[in-house]
């Protein structure tokens, strides 16, 4: 049984289909549909049902998948068992966010990518949050303050953030004093998260409200500076406005929890070799005193 195939029926079961799983794979859909056809002739069973409106797993294509993606991963660790100390190979898929990725992701990646000749890195910016099992990610790396999931998450650095505002939204609609006052106040916000802040050593959460909102922190600053409301964003895309009085801190008595910086990846007994040495490298670039203000 040929490991390709394998490899290719998991990306068609991930991906949903022959054709995003070509886009995934970067090889044609006539390769991949031949791959899967030579499996289920080798297995005597259909994996794929396949009908005008779509393909759909078939129920032994469910059970088989999970079995096959095992013996993936297991052959994986095996490779990378036998290869010379320090080497990588195959492809490295990453998810990173487009506030920051590019401006303190990019020199790390393209690092790995020099010591490591022989490995392909794919990295996808953008502040959506992937399903990495379903999209075909090895990893992403997420800010802030982590959800609930069945993820593996690795801490790598922390992010330091501020509560900010215009001086002329604040000459218009005043200062808050507390977190309860911001329940007066446009908030800048990236969907309806809560914001954290320090009281001493105690943690309140509030859920502002406001009505601009926006997925990237970057768009987030713009409408800070143009006095649109208050907005809750890492120290390093608001330093240059801070300094420059574009922008000023609000509420310093109640400090914000220093947040992360983490990888995350898709559960599995083994961690990738690939996603170790880039979380080694992101601890070594953010953790060791030079930490990003994002």
């Amino acid at each position: 049984m040929d490991i390709e195939d394998l490899r290719t029926f998991v990306e068609i079961a991930d991906a949903g289909g022959v054709t995003a799983a070509a886009l995934r794979l970067g090889v044609s859909k006539s390769m991949v549909s031949r791959r899967l056809v030579r499996l289920e002739e080798e297995l005597g069973v259909q994996l794929l049902a396949r009908s005008t409106r779509g393909a759909a797993l078939t129920e032994a294509g469910s059970t088989f998948r999970d079995y096959a993606a095992r013996v993936c991963a297991e052959i994986d660790v095996a490779k990378e068992t036998i290869l010379p100390a320090g080497e990588l190979r195959g492809r490295l898929r990453i998810a990173a966010p487009l506030s920051f990725g590019p401006t303190h992701l990019a020199n790390v990646l393209a690092e790995m990518a020099r010591r490591h000749p022989f490995l392909q890195i794919q990295t996808c910016y953008s502040d959506q949050v992937v399903d990495l099992i379903t999209e075909g990610y090895d990893c992403a790396i997420r800010l802030g303050y982590l959800q609930d999931s069945n993820l593996i998450a690795r801490r790598v650095g922390p992010i330091y953030g501020k509560l900010v505002a215009s001086p002329d939204y604040v000459n218009r609609h005043g200062f808050p004093e507390t977190p309860e006052d911001l329940a007066s106040h446009q908030a800048l916000m990236q969907g309806t998260e809560a914001w954290q802040f320090l009281d001493g050593e105690k943690i309140i959460a509030v859920n502002p409200r406001g009505r601009f909102k926006a997925d990237n922190a970057v768009a987030l600053t713009a409408a800070a500076v143009a006095g649109i409301g208050i907005a809750y964003l890492p120290e390093g895309l608001i330093k240059e406005h801070v300094a420059s009085g574009a922008l000023v801190p609000v509420m310093p008595n109640y400090p914000l929890p220093t947040a992360g910086i983490y990888v995350v990846r898709p559960p599995a007994q083994y961690p990738a070799k690939k996603v170790r040495v880039l979380t080694e490298m992101l601890i070594e670039c953010f953790d060791d005193g030079g930490a990003p203000d994002a």
